[in-house]
């Protein structure tokens, strides 16, 4: 089994949430929130603002801790073809400047505003559920029921 610590950005704002358009490595595509892998040594705190600059342009800062999300993809639909665990910590992030634009030589195409109401009809990766229920309910526990995937929702 393959593992991961991610650190993800949930920016909410006058109804809109962020969203990156990820553009995996065989074209597939699909709407995520700004974040990603947490490197060796680094804290996930300031991972996550790194994470919004590299993807998106803009500079943040991190306003609270929203919760963990554990969630184990099986090997038939993760990437590498092995089980894989993915750790993901969410923190509610206020964008503070910067401008919007593509994610130089990475994976990510664009990232954009996008009314919370219309997250429902993206393709989009489990991920940004996870994190509007986390910032929409503010659970004391910080944890929210698994976001199962299928139809529009992907690991």
């Amino acid at each position: 089994m393959s593992f991961r610590l991610a650190a993800y950005a949930v920016c909410i704002e006058d109804g809109r949430v962020l969203l990156a358009h990820y553009v995996a490595p065989n074209g597939e595509r699909r709407w995520t929130l700004p974040g990603g892998r947490v490197e060796q040594g680094e804290d996930p705190f300031d991972a996550v603002i790194r994470e919004v600059a590299e993807e998106t342009g803009c500079d943040g800062v991190v306003e609270r801790l929203l919760g963990v999300d554990s969630r184990v993809i099986p090997a038939a639909v993760a990437r590498a073809g092995v089980e894989h665990q993915n750790v993901g910590i969410f923190y509610q992030v206020r964008i503070t400047g910067g401008r919007l634009r593509p994610e130089p030589n990475g994976e990510t195409a664009e990232s954009v505003w996008t009314p919370v109401a219309d997250v429902a009809r993206l393709r989009r990766s489990s991920l940004v559920d996870v994190g509007l229920a986390l910032a929409q309910t503010l659970p004391a526990t910080g944890h929210v029921d698994p976001v199962p995937a299928g139809g529009l929702i992907e690991h």
